[in-house]
């Protein structure tokens, strides 16, 4: 099977997991899907554990290779933070299926051995984030009161939950999104104060 075709398969088979639940989805229904024989498919994953764990792995090894990029590039704490929202957005718009199958069967996952890796990799996204908030508190570019583990929680969440409505094929791009959720977190949602205009001087009347 070429490397396209195998990937079509993962993509159709993470589609369904998000649809119908990963519990739900028979690897009977994703050769249906595909148009092959569930046999067929057997002869290229050895289970539909195996399915998903390609799914897993492809969109962790993107995102944590990219949030490294960014950090390494030293743009400077807010920079690097608005660097790693956007790349946030536009993982979901790329791996919007596998983002929804994470959070809905995070707990059903934790019962096969084969993902326990799941949770060293969440691990190295989080050490990665609260690393960029931290040295930002450090330097006065973001609020000394601020704890970096729970800002970090707050956007994981801000963020992972907008894969629950956005669909990608939507007017909203991943970029948009993230500009909207920069303003409000950096800048705030209280627009700045307007200066009262000053009233006009009458006009002189005429004839003084």
């Amino acid at each position: 099977m070429t490397s396209e075709r195998r990937a079509e398969l993962v993509r159709i088979a993470a589609e369904l997991f998000a649809e119908r639940g990963y519990k739900a989805t028979t690897v009977r229904a994703i050769g249906d899907a595909a148009g092959v024989l569930s046999g067929s498919l057997y002869h290229h994953f050895d289970s539909k554990e195996a399915i998903a764990d390609e799914l897993f792995t492809s969109y962790f090894d993107e995102l944590l290779a990219t949030y490294r990029e960014i950090i390494e590039s030293e743009a400077g704490p807010r920079e690097t933070f608005s660097q790693l929202v956007q790349a946030a957005f536009e993982s979901i718009g790329r791996h919007h299926a596998a983002v929804i199958v994470l959070q809905n069967e995070q707990h059903y996952l934790h019962e096969f051995p084969r993902f326990a890796y799941l949770d060293d990799q969440q691990r190295q996204v989080a050490n990665l984030w609260t690393g960029v908030l931290e040295d930002g508190i450090e330097a006065g570019v973001f609020r000394e009161s601020l704890n970096a583990k729970v800002v970090y929680r707050f956007v994981r969440d801000a963020i992972g939950t907008t894969a629950r409505w956005y669909r990608p094929s939507g007017p909203l791009k991943p970029q948009e999104l993230a500009e909207q959720y920069l303003a409000m977190t950096l800048d705030g949602i209280t627009a700045p104060r307007r200066r009262p205009r000053r009233p006009r001087s009458a006009p002189a009347s005429e004839g003084k």
